[in-house]
């Protein structure tokens, strides 16, 4: 307020207030709005149009349902009506209390309308705003759209359109507090095609229950080496190695469900495996305790230390890589069946034992360059390595980028997930860290070329199986063969 300083009078400060915006429509004359006004009535319809076909579009079981409901009560009078509805709740009820998962797999339109409405469409807007995934431009708020809704009992598949000038990896680094906000357990961004992405928030894990491995298939006409199955992955779809062409390292503390895949990928060859169209070699420096349990599978049998031995073994697949390539040279670019070699398969169990805690220094030195030559020469040969780990570092396997498949099943931290399958898989959703102690077999699979990683869980294999399997390749009884070590750790014969 004004008043009088000394002799002076000073005037008030000037009210600071925010003029407001008008439509610039407002400040026609009133004739210019009574010409107008058509248009605008057609451009309220079509609004009012586009948001009808909207609904519809994404509620369209619910919007059957009301128009059946609204017919019903017209012909058979609301108690009628009510009591249809009663009985359809109770038998629902009953269905759900029987078999969940049939209930959710046949009426998941059901549940992917109702979340969508109760869940995403009601907080949409106050999420992503708290978030920090909105933006604002010339005095405009950009919000990123919900698109398509679809919900299956484990998981919410939730498209989005992101804002101009958004990247998925925004959203990646906001995943774990989107997850909490819709009450998942986690949430994981894909990028499906320019400008939109895909949140899968999961709410239940469909890879906790054990697999049973399947029936030994009777040829070796069903091993396809471009699709030998080992398990399945969460969507349910088999999960399957590209064993021809492909190179494959598995990192995982113990416990972890390491021997899993190995066995299951054993148990997928056996046919080929027992009519002499896939070769199996194998070392297992920790003296047979895994290998040793089926040495009939193995050519020659498996090595059981890492000492001279075992690099020779190596070195030995490593000029049969050459030799293969020298003689493919200028007939064929790549092994296939009628090549007449066997593809072989060479499985390193503890490879960290072979080519680091090796502790004759030539001995290791050998052993690095022969295993580099197998993984970076023997794809078009037809020779695949298998190696088994459990520290990922580094200094210890130092030329992971060889592999061209690496599996994460259950590590002590995050950083050694960025270590196994690479920077960035992590923050989408590659969380090996997390795996259960309860769950051995699952892991995060990462190929080169692609983007995401797929979570999968191997068969599981017992003690029965490996029987069975040994009995199956070589058609005799099976019982354990007990093994003596030479001098060198091999096997004595």
């Amino acid at each position: 307020m004004g008043g009088v300083k000394g002799s002076r009078w000073v005037d008030p400060a000037p009210l600071e207030v925010a003029r407001p915006r008008l439509p610039w429509w407002t400040l026609l004359p009133w004739k210019a709005k009574l010409l107008l006004s058509p248009i605008a009535a057609a451009w309220v319809l079509v609004w009012l149009t586009a948001k009808a076909a909207r609904s519809i579009w994404y509620y369209p079981a619910s919007t059957v349902l009301g128009l059946v409901g609204l017919a019903l009560y017209g012909l058979v009078g609301g108690w009628w009506l009510g009591g249809l509805v009663l009985v359809l709740a109770a038998g629902t009820f009953v269905w759900w209390r029987q078999d969940p998962h049939g209930f959710y797999r046949r009426v998941r339109w059901m549940r992917t309308e109702l979340r969508r409405a109760s869940l995403y469409a009601w907080q949409w807007r106050t999420v992503t705003r708290l978030a920090g995934l909105c933006g604002e431009a010339r005095g405009r708020e950009w919000r990123p759209k919900l698109k398509r809704t679809r919900s299956e009992w484990w998981r919410d598949r939730v498209r989005v359109r992101m804002i101009p000038g958004q990247a998925p990896e925004q959203w990646e680094l906001r995943a774990s507090g989107l997850a909490h906000s819709f009450r998942a357990r986690s949430c994981r961004v894909r990028a499906v095609k320019p400008g939109v992405i895909e949140l899968d928030l999961v709410h239940a894990d469909p890879l906790a229950s054990a697999l049973p491995v399947p029936e030994l298939a009777a040829t070796d006409s069903t091993v396809d080496l471009r699709r030998v199955v080992i398990g399945r992955t969460e969507t349910g779809k088999p999960w399957a190695l590209r064993l021809l062409g492909g190179q494959y390292l598995t990192v995982g503390v113990q416990g972890a469900g390491k021997a899993s895949v190995l066995w299951s990928l054993l148990w997928a060859l056996a046919p080929a495996i027992r009519s002499g169209s896939v070769r199996v070699l194998g070392i297992d420096p920790k003296g047979g305790m895994e290998l040793g349990q089926a040495p009939e599978l193995f050519h020659g049998g498996p090595v059981y230390s890492n000492g001279a031995k075992a690099v020779e073994l190596l070195e030995s697949v490593a000029e049969q890589v050459r030799e293969r390539a020298a003689r493919f040279r200028g007939i064929r670019r790549g092994w296939s069946a009628d090549s007449g070699e066997p593809f072989l398969l060479l499985v390193l169990d503890e490879l960290a034992d072979v080519i680091a805690y090796q502790t004759d220094r030539k001995l290791k030195e050998r052993a690095q360059l022969a295993l580099q030559t197998i993984t970076s020469q023997g794809r078009a040969p037809g020779v695949a390595v298998v190696a088994l780990v459990q520290d990922p570092r580094k200094e210890i396997v130092p030329f992971r980028n060889l592999f061209t498949t690496r599996i994460a099943m259950r590590l002590d931290e995050a950083a050694q997930v960025d270590m196994v399958l690479g920077d960035g898989v992590r923050a989408r959703g590659g969380n090996a860290h997390e795996i259960p102690e309860a769950t051995p077999g699952v892991a995060w699979v990462k190929e080169d070329g692609k983007r995401d990683p797929v979570r999968a869980r191997a068969f599981h294999v017992t003690d029965t199986n490996i029987t069975e399997l040994r009995h199956y390749v070589t058609g005799s009884s099976a019982t354990v063969l007990p093994f003596t070590l030479d001098s060198d750790g091999g096997a004595a014969a």
